[in-house]
């Protein structure tokens, strides 16, 4: 199968006057069969991670194939910077929960929750998922529901290093290196607490352990991934629902400072991992093009038919070495995922613009004909 059979990009989303970035989504489904897309919309004059945002939807009504072409306000900025990284998910008890950060500054940044009783017409107000006070980095697209009914915020606190930060200089007083922490509610997302473990990267490095991401697996163990500067995802485990984990390790995935995104495929109960693969099995690395790229890329899939011990079958998503692909978002439908990463470089930032792609799930993990990937 070639990279473009049964992949074509439904939305486009670039930057423009006004409007200097869009990205990080999250898609949910609707009872009448419509697809909400959330995505961070910045307005003004920057692109920044700090600068002003808020949380816009759009819709589709055909499996994805076709985009509303306005905007709908969701989350409007209710922080001092912004709001941004929004999760969409389906609670088991059928509402829909909206996850998101509001940013107000290098002593604060937190996920709050809206929930949804009538389809995303409108929203509740905020609740708190992180107690404590700090800045704490949340990936869009990254809220789970575990089968006992358990919610979970993965986060990254960054700790401030200045007794008083300069607002207008954001990361000049946060620590770059991410400690891994993780946000429990047992009763639908109504109070939240931290977990017993909360872990650091043992070895030295720049990033720590930043923007992790959880999946469960059908033995009822948690596997984590977290983005790091050591040329590799680094993973852990917990079989006691998130609160505690195995100290954290290299994983077999080879991959730049950037997330990788993990999901099961509701059709066929395997995993589907996405991420920039830097091993070269699938593309080149050409790291000539860093400045552009910021090494996101190629970005790659690939599933798994034994809940991640290997990855037999991978596919090529985006290899332009110029351009960097990153915070993705996955969706299935009766036919297709839906991924939506950011995808700029060139003549902007790799954050500045964002696209949706449509792929077909026609693609098999056994057929061996194709490379195979990481094994564990």
């Amino acid at each position: 199968m070639t990279r473009d059979k049964g992949s074509t990009i439904v939305l486009s989303l670039p930057h423009g006057r006004g409007n200097p970035r869009n990205s990080e989504g999250s898609f949910v489904a609707l009872a009448d069969g419509r697809i909400t897309f959330a995505y961070t919309r910045y307005y003004r004059g920057s692109w920044h991670d700090e600068a002003p945002a808020r949380i816009c939807g759009r819709y589709s009504s055909d499996g994805g194939r076709t985009w509303t072409r306005q905007d709908r306000v969701l989350v409007d900025n209710e922080g001092r910077c912004n709001v941004m990284s929004v999760s969409l998910l389906r609670l088991a008890d059928r509402r829909i929960g909206l996850f998101y950060l509001r940013k107000n500054g290098p002593l604060d940044c937190r996920a709050r929750l809206r929930v949804s009783r009538d389809e995303g017409q409108t929203w509740g107000r905020p609740v708190l998922c992180i107690p404590a006070p700090g800045y704490f980095v949340v990936n869009n697209d990254r809220v789970v529901q575990l089968r006992t009914g358990r919610l979970m915020v993965p986060a990254s606190y960054h700790r401030c290093k200045l007794a008083r930060p300069d607002p207008n200089r954001m990361y000049a007083g946060l620590d770059s290196r991410g400690i891994a922490m993780f946000f429990l509610s047992d009763d639908g997302g109504r109070t939240w607490r931290e977990s017993r473990d909360w872990w650091a990267l043992s070895v030295r490095s720049g990033t720590g352990l930043q923007e992790p991401g959880v999946v469960e697996l059908k033995d009822g163990r948690l596997y984590a991934v977290c983005r790091t500067d050591r040329d590799r995802q680094y993973e852990m485990f917990s079989d006691d629902g998130g609160e505690t984990w195995t100290c954290p390790k290299p994983s077999s995935f080879q991959a730049p400072a950037s997330p990788m995104s993990i999901k099961r495929i509701p059709a066929t109960g395997d995993l589907l991992a996405v991420w920039n693969d830097r091993s070269g099995r699938l593309a080149p690395v050409r790291d000539k093009f860093l400045r552009t790229s910021w090494a996101r890329t190629p970005l790659v899939a690939a599933i798994s038919p034994n809940e991640g011990r290997s990855w037999p079958r991978a596919r090529l998503i985006e290899s332009d070495p110029r351009r960097g692909f990153c915070y993705t978002a996955l969706h299935f439908t009766d036919q297709a995922v839906l991924m939506a990463y950011c995808c700029g470089g060139r003549g902007s930032s790799v954050l500045q613009d964002l696209c949706i792609r449509r792929i077909e799930l026609g693609w098999s993990p056994h057929d061996e004909s194709h490379p195979r990937l990481p094994a564990r």
